[in-house]
């Protein structure tokens, strides 16, 4: 009975800093106020957009629209038309390339390399972009201001560009709370925000070091068990202990999943991934501590991090069997279970999320429920795992006009 309370005190005492971890950062980050210095005048770096489509080039026009209309002039636009018919393609300008590989590569980072091998000059940073975003026209202007500061990886604030379904609400809910949290207090606090996956720059001689890095190499023979490109991409940054820092205002509008069955799609890879990606995280935690680097340490914390339905789901498990086992633990977990949601809350209030996201809560359980039958499609990555369809037709000056700019 001794070693059943011992062992229960020990993981109830994990998940329970877990659970109060996230608000004690958001406390924390009060402490800290950002500031990109820029020394002398700003430089206008050259950017190259890398928008890498996979059998529907059509969804990338209205993003290629939003890249020509940036505010910031000196860049170029890449569309790796993969696996796509482009033989009705009507978008020409000096600012974009079209490139359509064959045979297809199916894999996005291959499309990143082989647009990086076709570019038409050398460009200080390289933007990935994925075919359904869009891009605010300050994007590349909020960019430049944190790469002239001497920023080498900058992840911008990836945001929804439709809340017109419950679930598209849900799904912009949790992208909202990581945004604040994983990405935007973490690099407040002095480590690396959580890359997103699209609308992240990195300096070209950086990146290529990551394209060409035997992790990639491996992963192109993986298919779709390769490790998620974001994922594999900070971890080779955090290992060299670069810090990928968060702009808040540099916007890219990114299509949220708008049916229950596309949730279970996107979130089976996902938590593939993250299960993938622990001995990583558990690598970057233990750099951390050994050379005693508070950013390897903090983003090492943060992605080992369970997702929020399973750490949820356990903890109040954890909860109800302390009641038999060790009552005072069960009630401290407990009140890390309040403290945990109110965080949400407080984060979604001080990220002044639209009213429609407000309105969503009522569908969270069916959205936590897609993500559990989620964890039954990751035995077969091969078979179970599709790319998710995007069909929204949403124009840049579409979403200035909704959210009054």
């Amino acid at each position: 009975m001794q070693y059943l309370q011992l062992t229960y005190i020990v993981i109830s005492s994990i998940f329970i800093f877990f659970l109060v971890f996230p608000f004690l950062k958001v406390l924390l980050s009060g402490l800290f106020i950002e500031r990109v210095k820029v020394e002398g005048d700003v430089q206008e770096l050259d950017y190259a957009n890398v928008i890498t489509a996979y059998r529907n080039a059509n969804i990338s026009k209205n993003l290629i629209q939003s890249l020509i209309n940036q505010t910031h002039g000196r860049h170029h636009i890449y569309l790796v038309a993969d696996n796509c018919d482009i033989s009705d393609w009507d978008v020409e300008h000096e600012k974009l390339t079209v490139l359509n590989p064959q045979p297809p590569l199916n894999l996005k980072v291959k499309s990143i390399i082989h647009a990086v091998e076709n570019f038409k000059r050398p460009h200080d940073y390289v933007v990935v972009f994925d075919a359904d975003n869009i891009a605010h026209p300050k994007f590349l202007e909020q960019i430049n201001w944190y790469a002239n500061a001497g920023h080498r990886t900058i992840q911008g604030q990836r945001t929804a560009k439709n809340l017109d379904t419950t679930m598209a609400c849900v799904d912009s809910l949790g992208e909202f709370y990581k945004n604040y949290v994983e990405r935007y207090v973490s690099y407040l606090i002095g480590s690396s925000s959580v890359i997103s996956g699209s609308g992240m720059a990195v300096e070209t001689e950086l990146y290529k070091t990551y394209l060409y890095s035997p992790e990639i190499e491996e992963g192109k023979q993986q298919w779709k068990k390769m490790l998620q490109e974001d994922k594999i991409l900070q971890n080779h940054l955090l290992r060299l202990n670069e810090r990928i820092s968060y702009a808040w205002n540099a916007i890219v509008y990114d299509e949220k999943v708008t049916t229950a069955d596309a949730v279970e799609t996107q979130r089976s890879r996902w938590l593939y991934s993250y299960f993938q990606n622990l001995p990583n995280s558990l690598g970057l935690l233990f750099r951390g501590l050994t050379r005693f680097s508070w950013n390897q340490l903090l983003f090492g914390v943060i992605t080992v991090s369970p997702p929020l339905f399973i750490l949820l789901a356990i903890s109040f498990l954890l909860g109800v069997v302390g009641l038999f086992i060790a009552p005072v633990v069960s009630l401290l977990m407990g009140i890390a279970l309040l403290i945990f949601v109110g965080n949400i809350f407080l984060t979604l209030y001080l990220s002044k999320v639209p009213k429609q996201v407000w309105s969503a809560l009522g569908g969270v359980p069916l959205f936590v429920f897609k993500q559990a039958t989620a964890l039954l499609k990751m035995r077969n990555p091969n078979k179970n795992f599709k790319h998710t369809e995007h069909n929204r037709d949403v124009s840049i000056d579409d979403l200035l006009k909704s959210s009054g700019e």
